[in-house]
């Protein structure tokens, strides 16, 4: 058996076509999820990278495995303690171990490790190739480099491929040869009215408008797709143009090695193709733009798409499921076992790959601690937002959104129906009840974060910025900042 995982950095799963999208961004991706099952509400229960991809190895929800920041003590994975024994159950138990336990020859061409220095990512892999950038290079830097490899050993019985693409991280980065092939299409996005982007123009926090570089307008040579701020309409379609670059341009390079592996005679049903992201983008929601910071749907709402032998083909998987589930998914069709008293968070969905069963969760909850501090719950048509610290943005302690009527977040529901906040709360609460009675630590890394300075993205930043709103149309919200962040 051949699998290969494509791990796509910030991919909004509603800017893909197999998810409705009306542009041409994912035909590669498309034709994968024809040929497989697509989940169509599959989220990433801690945002962003670095917990979102410790979740997916460990099998483990932040909560447990301690990573929910992006630094600080929960930036790193708890260690086992006294039942540790020569290797630790988390290495031993992990997603890309259970690929090397049946007996795959598991490479990885991916600079993840080094750039949030999450060398556990690596365990499990025989060959681990880094070209370096840290996560700042484009796809170009490390196609060639899968299709050496796929054209000296693709023919082997038995390997796993785990490929990295950021090009739809900030900041886009697609090669400028590449244009914009969507500079003539109209805006994707038609809920960003005249009057929503004035209001957005008053947004304060970092990602807002006048800030696409988090905290200031500053620019880079380096990465001339992506603006400093947007002053208008034209510039908003500008920057969405350069997110669905960035997802076009990676769909390009997925091309490339699909079609040399057809070419092969290797991509045949005896090939297992997985496609999926880390966390998605916010492209306007909460008038945030080109940033991953919020436990929401433009967040963590991410593309699963999975090709598999002997599995369902063009077919919808409904109702929700988060990235934990993949590790027993794969542990059950390898038929891998567990290691030690190891347990998983995630619930296997095996069942609806191979026979179409229903495998969802009533509900997922969602963490997010490097640039806020939220937890939500994700239920029914609702999502249910609970604010922690907001990251210096001027946000309400509690919201809650229809997804179905309202998927852009625009309509805060929380006053409206008290009765569906209680319910989104207890959700929570009876998550984290139950989590922490699985824990062997006697606190939520939430707190941690909060005991340690807040998001790591915002600590020490709001008086620098307050002095960036002194004199200009947002002058007047400074009271409001420091009411509601009054330790800074």
């Amino acid at each position: 058996m051949r699998v290969i995982m494509f791990d796509i950095d910030t991919l909004r799963s509603d800017h893909l076509g197999c998810y409705g999208y009306g542009r041409n961004t994912s035909p590669a991706i498309d034709s994968v999820a024809a040929e497989g099952v697509r989940f169509e509400d599959y989220y990433c229960p801690n945002a962003p990278c670095l917990p979102s991809r410790a979740s997916l190895i460990t099998g483990r929800y932040g909560i447990r495995n301690g990573v929910v920041g992006h630094g600080g003590t929960a930036a790193d994975l708890r260690l086992q303690g006294e039942s540790r024994h020569f290797t630790d159950d988390c290495s031993e138990n992990g997603l890309f171990m259970q690929f090397r336990r049946a007996g795959m020859h598991t490479v990885s061409f991916s600079t993840f490790a080094e750039r949030h220095s999450a060398w556990w990512f690596n365990a499990g892999f025989n060959e681990c190739f880094n070209v370096g950038g840290r996560g700042g290079e484009s796809a170009e830097a490390v196609t060639p480099h899968v299709l050496d490899w796929i054209e000296r050993n693709g023919d082997q019985d038995s390997w796993f491929l785990h490929v990295h693409f950021w090009d739809p991280h900030t900041p886009y980065r697609a090669p400028e040869s590449f244009g914009n092939p969507f500079a003539d299409e109209p805006l994707p996005a038609p809920w960003i009215t005249e009057e929503v982007f004035s209001e957005h123009l008053m947004h304060v926090g970092p990602h807002s408008a006048n800030e696409i570089a988090m905290w200031d307008d500053s620019t880079s040579p380096q990465f001339p797709r992506h603006p400093g701020r947007l002053e208008n309409m034209a510039d908003m379609k500008d920057m969405i143009d350069q997110y669905d670059c960035g997802v076009r341009y990676t769909d390009d390079n997925i091309a490339q090695i699909l079609d040399l592996l057809k070419k092969k005679g290797l991509y045949g049903d005896d090939l297992a193709v997985i496609i999926t992201s880390d966390h998605g983008e916010n492209m306007g929601e909460l008038g945030i733009y080109g940033e991953h910071a919020t436990a929401d749907e433009p967040t963590c709402h991410i593309p699963m798409i999975i090709k598999w032998p002997g599995a369902k083909k063009n077919f919808v998987a409904r109702g929700l499921h988060d990235n934990v589930d993949l590790l027993p998914t794969v542990q059950e069709l390898l038929g891998t076992k567990i290691a030690g008293n190891y347990d998983y968070d995630g619930v296997s969905y095996a069942g609806t790959l191979l026979e179409g069963e229903d495998c969802a969760r009533e509900s997922v909850v969602l963490t997010q601690c490097c640039h806020v501090c939220q937890r939500s719950a994700r239920f029914g048509d609702y999502l249910y937002v609970r604010t922690i610290h907001g990251g210096y943005h001027l946000l309400p302690r509690e919201m809650l959104f229809n997804l179905k009527e309202d998927p852009h977040q625009q309509h805060n529901l929380a006053e409206e129906h008290p009765e569906l906040c209680a319910q989104g709360a207890r959700i929570v609460l009876d998550w984290t009840d139950e989590m922490m009675k699985k824990s062997d630590y006697a606190e939520d890394p939430l707190w941690t974060v909060m005991r340690e300075g807040g998001p790591e993205h915002c600590r020490g930043m709001l008086e620098s910025y307050i002095k960036r709103l002194e004199g200009t149309p947002r002058a007047g919200l400074i009271s409001k900042l420091r009411e509601q962040y009054p330790r800074g």
